[in-house]
């Protein structure tokens, strides 16, 4: 779809304005492509309008998308959510998202944001400690790994 193609070149270019108007367009010319509502939610959230994209971000979803792009749009729905305030229907979003790909560290780094919102301390420290000595390359990370674990779920426990 050579339309699609030219919004998202238009994105990329950082021609927010011309890209969305495309996308609207697009959107109306075919309401059931997972895709095209996609890439207009996105074109939405790129232009600091969340609450105009929450609608196509659900449709994409529904409709069905590829791994890559759910997962993107999982995303992009969660955070959109954080952003509004409206942080049980992002933490929803988020465990949906984590059950169907539990190793995407990105999807759980957000969720940890949206807990923090939901005051669960707690649980937003273990997730974000677990993955920090998961993925930190850090020597002195490296080197507190095994007492950085077992402290991620014990942070309020006094000795």
């Amino acid at each position: 779809m050579k339309k699609l193609e030219t919004a998202i070149r238009l994105r990329e270019e950082r021609k927010l304005k011309e890209s969305n108007e495309i996308l609207i367009n697009l959107v109306k010319e075919y309401p059931n492509d997972a895709m095209v509502n996609y890439q207009c939610a996105w074109s939405f959230d790129v232009l600091g309008l969340e609450i105009n994209a929450v609608p196509y971000y659900e449709k994409a979803i529904l409709i069905g998308l590829d791994d890559e792009d759910l997962q993107s749009a999982f995303l992009g729905l969660g955070s959109t959510y954080r952003t509004l305030g409206q942080y049980e229907k992002s933490k929803e979003v988020f465990e949906k998202a984590l059950f169907k790909f539990p190793e995407n560290r990105a999807i759980k780094v957000f969720y940890a944001m949206t807990l923090y919102n939901l005051k669960e301390h707690s649980k937003a420290m273990e997730i974000l400690l677990c993955d920090l000595t998961q993925t930190s390359l850090d020597g002195n990370i490296k080197k507190y790994k095994k007492a950085i674990e077992f402290y991620s779920d014990k942070l309020d426990r006094i000795w």
